[in-house]
């Protein structure tokens, strides 16, 4: 499924992404029907090495497809050779509507990147910290990178243990004019709170999950999607 990708800040409103990463949220992804949410990310790395019920069920999907062949540094949850991993981001390229690669893994994916480029599918760029929310000046450290690399979108998901940790990822998302979109989201203790706050202040995708959760501080996509429909319809004068 090619769909029009608009990463130029006319998006009306958030868009909601429900990560397909096992058996489970496989079925559960094979159930939505076009508008259960915006987005769903294949998770390659979720099935490897047995990707062939994902391959079989991909191109079924009624819901743009994000790939994404995660590296086990950033939460992959398998490892694998960059060799491996470009082969699959190629297989699954033709069912992408977008493909998210870690920014530090860029350089050896830029075959990938040229690919996706000349097939139409956009290129995410993404940051995971695990361990806690990196300062200010790293932030537009890292989203300085990611437009120097010709992201479409720049994802950063870091880990939110205060208020402050919060805070700092909307004046990031406030901030930073000068890159692509972004997509910016909390795990941990602050994590639920961080999705709804960074969606109604402008993240463009906001990842919920699909059957049961593969990272801290995630909603539900249906819950998800209610909530910021709720948030903004609620600001509305």
């Amino acid at each position: 499924m090619k769909v029009p990708i608009r990463v130029d800040g006319s998006l009306t409103h958030p868009a909601v992404v429900g990560t397909i990463h096992s058996a489970e949220s496989l079925r559960a992804g094979l159930k939505l029907r076009k508008g259960d949410c915006d987005w769903v990310e294949l998770r390659v790395d979720g099935f490897f090495p047995d990707v062939g019920e994902l391959r079989k069920a991909a191109g079924k999907l009624r819901v743009p497809r994000i790939v994404t062949v995660r590296h086990a540094s950033e939460g992959g949850e398998a490892r694998m050779t960059e060799r491996v991993r470009r082969g699959l981001y190629e297989e699954f390229l033709k069912v992408a509507g977008m493909v998210d690669i870690e920014l530090r893994q860029a350089a050896g994916m830029a075959g990938v990147t040229a690919q996706a480029r000349e097939a139409g599918v956009g290129v995410i760029l993404s940051h995971h910290d695990f361990q806690r929310t990196p300062s200010a000046g790293r932030l537009r450290e890292l989203a300085e990178r990611a437009r120097d690399a010709g992201a479409d979108i720049f994802k950063v998901a870091a880990m939110t243990q205060t208020p402050g940790d919060v805070a700092r990822l909307v004046e990031f998302l406030a901030d930073e004019k000068n890159g692509p979109p972004l997509s910016v989201m909390g795990m941990g203790r602050y994590g639920k709170v961080s999705r709804l706050v960074l969606a109604e202040a402008g993240s463009c995708l906001n990842y919920g999950y699909l059957g049961s959760p593969n990272a801290s501080g995630q909603w539900p996509v249906e819950v998800l999607k209610r909530r910021i429909a709720e948030l903004r319809e609620g600001g509305q004068v």
